[in-house]
């Protein structure tokens, strides 16, 4: 029986923290030279306390960085034809550089109606079906936050991607197929992994780098793991009042080289991302 291996378990925040102060000098840079700051608008629709939450998290990040933030707040009880309107009067505002609306949404409002309806040239959250196509096809673009977040924490810990085979377990249009394509366009060797899959575990265990993002509490067991491959936890479940992750943390550490927590992980990460969204998109419209 082998012994237990070191595993590195991802300080989200720290890193996030990291990359943050770097874009924080790119931004300072700009203001010194004259130019305005990058601007995020997020439209939030309806008194959900979660994402009134998360949209503070996001004006104090871009504070923080030294970008400006603003907000279009609507009731729950507005059409969809209000909320397309406002996003289509941020797409007019040569002011804004990125648009994020909010989800969930309420009921009556779609929420594919609204991300075909953001610019794609500012839409950050990478969700409009030309940024799909973009993706798809490995052209640059605003690709989704915490897709983009996995590369970074995978890069930054000097995994190696190209040639490993990568397994990625669900295939969401926000998680799972995004990073796929980008782990792909990478030259990694990617399956993914779903409800209907025969022997997951087995699959699971070919990995060099698992992607976890299913919502499923605890589903990836130690021996789903093949000794020292890189763990990637994107779910967030409650379970008897804890926060708990698609992998069993416990049980993979000494197993995994890398594991994501479910607390200070990749969430982090996703909001750092979608500053550095704001930034190129503000980059690319200006030409700064």
């Amino acid at each position: 029986m082998s012994s237990p291996r070191q595993t590195v378990v991802l300080d989200g925040l720290a890193l996030s923290q990291q990359i943050r102060g770097e874009l924080a000098e790119e931004v300072r840079k700009l203001v010194e030279a004259g130019r305005r700051p990058p601007c995020l608008a997020v439209v939030l629709v309806g008194d959900d306390p979660a994402s009134a939450s998360y949209i503070k998290g996001k004006r104090r990040a871009c504070k923080r960085i030294g970008m400006d933030s603003l907000e279009r707040t609507l009731p729950a009880t507005a059409s969809e034809a209000e909320v397309l309107a406002v996003v289509e009067d941020l797409n007019r505002d040569d002011a804004v550089d990125g648009i994020l609306v909010q989800l969930p949404l309420p009921d009556g409002v779609r929420a594919t109606a609204v991300a075909e309806a953001v610019a794609p040239d500012k839409d950050v959250d990478g969700l409009n079906p030309i940024s799909s196509g973009r993706l798809l096809q490995n052209v640059p673009g605003l690709y989704p936050c915490t897709p983009l977040g996995i590369i970074e924490v995978l890069d930054r810990h000097d995994i190696t991607i190209e040639g490993a085979r990568a397994v990625v377990v669900g295939r969401s249009e926000i998680v799972g197929k995004p990073i796929a394509l980008l782990l792909m366009h990478r030259h990694a060797t990617v399956t993914i992994c779903h409800s209907r899959t025969r022997d997951l575990p087995s699959v699971c265990q070919e990995a060099d780098i698992l992607i976890a993002a299913t919502g499923r509490p605890r589903m990836v067991k130690a021996d789903w793991v093949k000794p020292g491959a890189a763990v990637i936890d994107v779910g967030v479940s409650e379970v008897d009042g804890e926060l708990v992750g698609d992998v069993d943390f416990e049980a993979v550490l000494g197993v995994a080289s890398l594991l994501t927590p479910s607390r200070r992980g990749i969430g982090p990460m996703t909001i750092t991302m979608l500053l550095r969204n704001t930034l190129q998109a503000y980059r690319d419209r200006t030409g700064a």
